[in-house]
């Protein structure tokens, strides 16, 4: 059945002045957030801007912030939201370019910050295999499906605070790549690691695990390169 759901969304351009515009939608049973957005962006109000791709919650264009937590906009049903007005917004701590869109040029930085990129052992096989059923595989399992939506650095009151902290999404890719024999470049990325704002930054407050749409745990890779981090500063460095 269908009902009437009243949508504030979060409104700004470069040229002009924050505000908060608000909408009345249609909803059915199965509508999602995304599908309110679409229907008033065709219907409504074709200036409202906001980012989406897949529409299936596979590629987590669509992060905002949705009454106050870190959402997929195309996952989130209106019915589950309850009663009265859904505010969306845009995800925190990101440069915004307009509306609901923020510049995720500064998330690949921090990725780029950590050497988040394979760096291949000296005459390493150009196609390596590591099994699944691996202990160095199942070390990781809950950190390598992390597809750069951003949200758990909104959620990430660090971030927030220190820009030049690398915020849960690097520090969880960059914990895949400690683990990686394959890999080349970890001495050099304990330098960036053990540095003032890195891994010392972390409250393990876990807002970043909360959030994370894919049920990873980014708190626990932290935790999980402090360990190693201790065990290389005790001079046990091989076994790190």
């Amino acid at each position: 059945m269908a009902s009437s759901v009243t949508l504030r969304a979060f409104r700004w351009t470069p040229d002009g002045p924050e505000r908060v515009q608000e909408y009345r939608v249609t909803a059915a049973a199965d509508s999602t957030v995304l599908d309110a957005l679409v229907e008033i962006q065709r219907t409504q109000d074709p200036t409202l801007a906001f980012r989406y791709a897949c529409r299936v919650g596979m590629c987590g264009s669509c992060a905002m912030v949705v009454n106050g937590r870190e959402r997929w906009a195309c996952r989130t049903r209106l019915e589950s939201l309850g009663p009265g007005p859904v505010s969306v917004r845009p995800l925190y701590h990101f440069p915004l370019l307009r509306d609901l869109v923020v510049d995720m040029a500064p998330f690949a930085a921090k990725l780029r910050d950590v050497r988040a990129a394979l760096t291949p052992n000296e005459g390493a096989a150009s196609y390596a295999l590591v099994s699944g059923l691996s202990a160095e595989r199942r070390a990781i399992d809950l950190a390598v499906e992390c597809i750069g939506c951003g949200m758990c650095v909104s959620a990430c009151t660090m971030v927030g605070h220190n820009e030049r902290f690398p915020g849960p999404a690097a520090l969880n890719r960059a914990f895949t790549l400690q683990l990686d024999h394959r890999d080349a470049g970890r001495a050099e990325r304990w330098h960036v690691l053990l540095a003032d704002d890195a891994l010392a930054r972390c409250h393990g407050q876990g807002n970043c695990t909360e959030v994370c749409p894919m049920g990873l745990a980014p708190a626990d890779s932290i935790r999980g390169l402090r360990r190693r981090a201790v065990v290389r500063l005790l001079g046990l460095a091989g076994r790190e």
